[in-house]
């Protein structure tokens, strides 16, 4: 197998406590919000998956052409989960990685709670 050539990608995985409800509720205006980010970073959307939650909180998934990211609410905790991971196949994108986690992170006005970053 030839890896001499593989750069590791960067995925970053974090917990964060949000207290803008009104965020943590309906998956529509975040994913807006991310598409704009995708472009905003030279990334490819190949397509998202989301679902908002009865009583609150939702699940969505954005594939990219890099990999992806997901994020899960729990708005009666405050809480948001997220991981993002972007290969550097084509190019290095650990900027882009970073980027699109802090603006995740900016977009529910969170606080972090747990974050780690992973090499693979």
């Amino acid at each position: 197998m030839k890896t001499k050539d593989y750069q590791k990608g960067l995925h970053i995985l974090a917990e964060l406590s949000s207290e803008n409800l009104s965020r943590l509720t309906d998956a529509a205006p975040f994913i807006q919000y991310v598409q704009e980010q995708i472009i905003k970073n030279g990334l490819s959307q190949l397509g998202d998956v989301q679902h908002n939650f009865d009583g609150g909180g939702f699940t969505a998934v954005v594939c990219l052409t890099e990999s992806h990211l997901s994020v899960h609410t729990w708005p009666e905790y405050g809480i948001v989960t997220t991981d993002v991971y972007l290969s550097n196949f084509m190019k290095d994108n650990q900027d882009a990685c970073r980027n699109l986690y802090k603006a995740i992170r900016d977009f529910f006005e969170a606080e972090e709670i747990n974050v780690q970053e992973v090499w693979r």
